[in-house]
């Protein structure tokens, strides 16, 4: 069972010697920190998008490179969904792999998150991302046993749910539209990563979940970058949508009930 107990995490701006601002973030729980870091610096290993650096780390505390906010462009947007596109395709060593030197047990914001490998997404979405979560909601009282069982059956029924399997691809893992960071130098950057290695209709889906500034232009280069490197996504894609956001939204459910608990399982029902 997971641990809902946290401690949340603080963030700071820091002033250095000389005058350079960094940006330092407290971890929401043991191994938060190594977490981050690790998935930052993955995600930035070939440069395919904009990263924080890392500048320092230890159990509590991170800190990064800071960088002043700017405002969304549609050309900025179409640089991140290329980029996005190409940090996909540098692929993870399996379905729910962490990140090199990461620890498997991280999190999601505030809660926890295992990354365990398993040998297919369907079986890593229902063993790692689906049933903690729904296992969590029952604890917190907010799921019912008979809302319980229909994720049981919708995790039953993933392999015929008509998505492809793909190789591996490297995610960001926590793409909702607040950890795209617009900065002052005209790029849109990635931050918080809950990385792992999963599918990358998973980064698209969480885009779609809480309205992305020019989603569209987002959606537009991303998919004329991965059809130029000769991996189009597959047909219905936008089918599956809900199918993805069932992991945000039950973690939200547990985290915080109220309407997300309604909307994870509208998109259950959706999605099976």
């Amino acid at each position: 069972m997971l641990d809902l107990r946290r401690r949340g995490s603080a963030v700071y701006l820091a002033a250095l010697g000389g005058g350079r601002v960094v940006f330092v973030k407290g971890g929401s729980g043991e191994g938060a920190v190594a977490a981050e870091s690790a998935g930052l610096r993955w995600l930035a290993e070939h440069g395919d998008l904009p990263v924080p650096e890392v500048l320092g780390a230890d159990d509590d505390w991170l800190v990064l490179r800071y960088l002043p906010g700017g405002r969304p462009t549609a050309e900025a947007a179409e640089r991140f969904g290329r980029g996005l596109a190409a940090t996909h395709l540098r692929g993870a060593a399996g379905f729910g792999c962490p990140p090199p030197a990461g620890p498997a047990d991280a999190w999601i914001g505030l809660a926890p998150m295992r990354n365990t490998t398993h040998d297919t997404w369907a079986a890593f979405y229902a063993a790692e991302r689906i049933q903690p979560y729904v296992r969590m909601c029952v604890d917190e009282g907010v799921f019912t046993g008979d809302d319980a069982a229909v994720f049981d059956k919708l995790c039953a029924r993933l392999p015929e749910l008509g998505l492809v399997e793909e190789a591996p691809a490297r995610l960001h893992g926590d793409l909702w539209s607040g950890n795209v960071y617009w900065a002052d130098d005209g790029e849109a950057w990635l931050i918080d990563p809950a990385a792992h290695g999963g599918h990358r209709e998973a980064d698209l889906a969480m885009l779609h979940l809480f309205g992305t500034p020019f989603l569209q232009h987002i959606v537009g280069g991303y998919r004329e970058a991965a059809e130029q490197a000769g991996a189009p996504l597959a047909d219905g894609w936008r089918d599956r949508v809900k199918l993805h956001q069932l992991f945000p939204l039950l973690v939200h459910a547990a985290l915080f009930g109220g309407g997300y608990v309604r909307e994870a399982l509208a998109a259950a029902h959706t999605a099976g």
